[in-house]
């Protein structure tokens, strides 16, 4: 059975900036970006635990996949078969999970 693949209202406010600042130079090269970011974020369903586990973090449990330049940031929760994506990170910026 499939996980299922949550988007925190943080990592929706990160593809929209992502988004955002990208169309300003090429709006079509900004869509197929925020559209493969979400596709391999849903990816996640099957394999949950492909990503590493994120250095910065020694929770045991906050993961990335990585999509040049960006890092998506997630947690699995194996009780509710779920996966959260908490962030859309560019890896050249420091990560947090929190706003601020």
């Amino acid at each position: 059975m499939d996980y299922e693949v949550v988007l925190s209202p943080l990592s929706i406010e990160d593809l929209e900036e992502i988004v955002r600042y990208v169309s300003q130079g090429d709006p079509a090269a900004a869509e197929r970006l925020g559209n493969s970011l979400i596709d391999s974020a849903l990816e996640l369903r099957m394999f949950p635990e492909r990503g590493r586990l994120v250095p910065e973090f020694s929770d045991g449990i906050t993961r990335e996949i990585i999509h040049r330049p960006y890092r998506i940031v997630y947690r699995v929760d194996h009780r509710l078969k779920a996966v959260h994506i908490s962030r859309f990170w560019h890896g050249a910026r420091l990560l947090s999970l929190e706003e601020g």
